[in-house]
């Protein structure tokens, strides 16, 4: 969700502690899992809008080498990593805890505290954007006739 392992780390230290000092926050109406997730989850979007007000650093531009087979895994990696953080937050967060963290739908709608429904059109939007940025074919009909 964070895009980069240094904000994962922060984010992942950050929600740690909120768990650790809030925990008496916790009323027991909702798993306790559930509970972690939003906490969680609410860590990596601080983090993700710190990040916005930090200046970005110029690097030094490499010149390209050939890709090897290892090379493609990270590549594809790094692709859909970009065409993630490309989506509205709202879309991205509801795909992330659905396709990464393989929570189901009644989870997730609980942890962002939506409806199931919304949940689902959500993910289905957020999917299809991803599938646009990527460059896959957009209908199945489509698909099947390649």
């Amino acid at each position: 969700m964070a895009g980069n392992d240094a904000d994962a780390a922060d984010a992942t230290q950050e929600a740690l502690i909120a768990m650790a000092t809030r925990l008496d926050r916790f009323d027991g109406r909702s798993r306790f899992t559930t509970w972690l997730h939003r906490v969680a989850t609410n860590a990596c979007l601080d983090e993700l809008r710190r990040r916005g007000r930090r200046p970005v650093p110029v690097e030094e531009v490499l010149p390209r080498v050939e890709a090897t087979s290892a090379d493609a895994g990270v590549a594809d990696r790094l692709d859909i990593d970009a065409a993630l953080a490309e989506l509205p937050e709202d879309f991205r967060v509801a795909v992330i805890l659905r396709d990464l963290c393989d929570l189901d739908y009644a989870a997730i709608a609980e942890v962002l505290g939506l409806p199931p429904g919304t949940v689902r059109s959500r993910i289905a939007r957020g999917r299809a954007a991803l599938a646009d940025r990527l460059g896959n074919p957009g209908a199945p009909a489509e698909r099947q006739n390649r």
